[in-house]
């Protein structure tokens, strides 16, 4: 069994989470610079054997796309030329960053470390990759 890679893109950060090879626990991973994210994806990948890819779905609260949804298409082109026997699905990413916050201060996280732009987005994309295994 591969583990799952959750991906919450975006225009200059993209947060990266996992399960474990069970696909029991989701973790977050790291933040890449998002013109890295396919160079990363393919070393990732060489390591450890990915199953399914998760790409966050921004929406809008009546539902329809997000304007970010247009830089995450192209994204989405590219991982599947890169990646062709990868499937990939999307996860709605609604109150994910509000969420990774909450999580912060609930933490502990003093004010300075909440500032962290990169964490907001790996527990973003643990969020993301959460809420997918609780629907499994």
């Amino acid at each position: 069994m591969g583990r799952i890679l959750a991906i919450d893109y975006g225009t200059k950060r993209t947060g990266i989470a996992v399960t474990d090879a069970l696909q029991i626990i989701a973790s977050g991973l790291t933040t890449v610079n998002t013109k890295e994210l396919l160079k990363f994806l393919k070393d990732y990948t060489n390591k450890e054997q990915v199953e399914l890819f998760l790409v966050g779905e921004p929406k809008q609260m009546n539902n329809m796309a997000s304007e970010s949804e247009v830089h995450i298409l192209p994204f989405i082109d590219n991982l599947k030329k890169e990646f062709p026997n990868i499937p990939i699905e999307r996860v709605d990413e609604r109150f994910t960053s509000k969420m990774a916050f909450q999580t912060m201060i609930d933490s502990g996280l003093k004010k300075q470390q909440r500032k962290n732009k990169a964490l907001i987005d790996e527990i973003s994309a643990t969020l993301i990759l959460q809420s997918y295994l609780y629907s499994k």
